[in-house]
């Protein structure tokens, strides 16, 4: 099957009036000759977004350990363009987090929308100061073993997990973490500027949705943005306009690049559904005027953000071009955990694994091994 469309976006260029060929699934071939058959989709053909940081979704949540409910996220998120995504976890028991692993590793190969490439644990082994709404009780030091049994009952799929660098024994951790192919992030923490940069030189290669739950940048003390900022980590960013400001967005990418910046929606069981009462692990969380909050204390508590709706935000707010933007959302996470061997491009030999936008970056349609399953 021959697909055509006005701008096929790549990892380092744009086609204009190309003919992409899939078979079997996969991109077998881009053309500018015109074949017998093919169908016309319009505007622009870029790949399937990678979403990093997820919590949930349709009302299910991963910390919930539900039987299918992974299938109703997989499905779900396909209609914000992602084709690709790493379940994330949040601060809780040992046990609880056990289950949610497990349960992750027993029903990833079953699923009929987006392709799970991972597990990302966000916790439980962060600071109190910042927990924003993260468990404080469950917080303690990194425990490889711990790190070890998770990646074990989930069938290997844990890749990424988020630390707090001011915790003891974090250069340790970050060693063997890395050397079980699990990516370190900093997050959820009140570290000095040097103990940020030192987990980063030790192998951390991911600030968790940078500004957020983190010690902010001062002229005499930089702290973890300043560290964000400066190191040639990628930097998590969520671009609702309610997390951090435009400006303040922009300011980052400038700071490091475009090329280090992934955007991620750290969406809970709330995305995609009306406002009203919902559940952010232990914690009640109020949906409403487009964020999700922690009814006690009105902390963000994650978001109800689609991934398409990020990629045309920075576009619509001037601190990004079109190309810019879907590479944030697709190709820097995919790198960040190491899986742009498999997702996160469109290239000869991957997954027909694409998505179509019109003039406007709406999203028209989702493919998944080059069948539509949205749109």
């Amino acid at each position: 099957m021959f697909y055509k469309a006005n701008y096929i976006i790549l990892e380092d260029k744009v086609l204009e009036n190309y003919y992409m060929e899939v078979e079997n699934g996969k991109i077998k071939s881009f053309s500018k000759e015109e074949p017998e058959e093919f169908e016309d989709l319009g505007e622009i053909i870029a790949p399937g977004l990678v979403d990093t940081h997820i919590h949930g979704y349709h009302g299910e949540d991963i910390m919930n350990a539900k039987k299918g409910a992974l299938e109703v996220i997989s499905k779900g998120i396909l209609e914000m363009g992602v084709t690709s995504f790493l379940p994330t976890t949040l601060t809780d028991s040992t046990e609880k987090l056990n289950e949610a692993c497990r349960v992750v590793g027993e029903e990833y190969k079953d699923v009929s929308g987006a392709k799970v490439r991972g597990i990302f644990l966000e916790g439980p082994f962060f600071t109190e100061k910042y927990k924003g709404a993260q468990n404080e009780k469950y917080m303690s030091d990194p425990d490889i073993d711990k790190l070890r049994k998770w990646k074990e009952l989930s069938d290997g799929l844990v890749n990424k997990i988020a630390i707090a660098p001011e915790r003891e024994g974090v250069a340790d951790f970050i060693h063997k973490a890395n050397a079980m192919g699990v990516a370190v992030a900093l997050g959820h923490s009140d570290a000095s500027y040097e103990d940020a940069m030192s987990a980063v030189n030790e192998g951390a290669n991911i600030f968790v949705h940078t500004y957020n739950g983190m010690s902010g940048l001062h002229h005499r003390n930089p702290g973890m943005v300043g560290a964000a900022m400066n190191s040639n980590a990628i930097s998590e960013l969520i671009c609702d306009g309610h997390h951090v400001n435009p400006a303040s967005a922009n300011i980052l990418m400038n700071a490091k690049g475009r090329d280090k910046i992934a955007l991620i929606t750290d969406c809970m069981s709330a995305g995609g559904m009306a406002d009203g009462d919902y559940k952010l692990g232990e914690f009640d969380v109020i949906v409403e005027n487009g964020t999700a909050r922690l009814k006690e204390g009105g902390n963000l508590a994650g978001s109800i953000l689609k991934l398409k709706d990020a990629v045309k935000n920075v576009v619509d707010w001037q601190i990004a071009d079109v190309f810019e933007a879907i590479q944030m959302a697709s190709l820097i996470p995919a790198k960040s955990v190491g899986i742009d061997n498999v997702c996160g491009k469109l290239k000869v030999g991957y997954d027909a694994d694409f998505i179509v936008l019109d003039d406007d970056l709406d999203l028209k349609a989702t493919f998944i091994d080059g069948e539509k399953l949205f749109g």
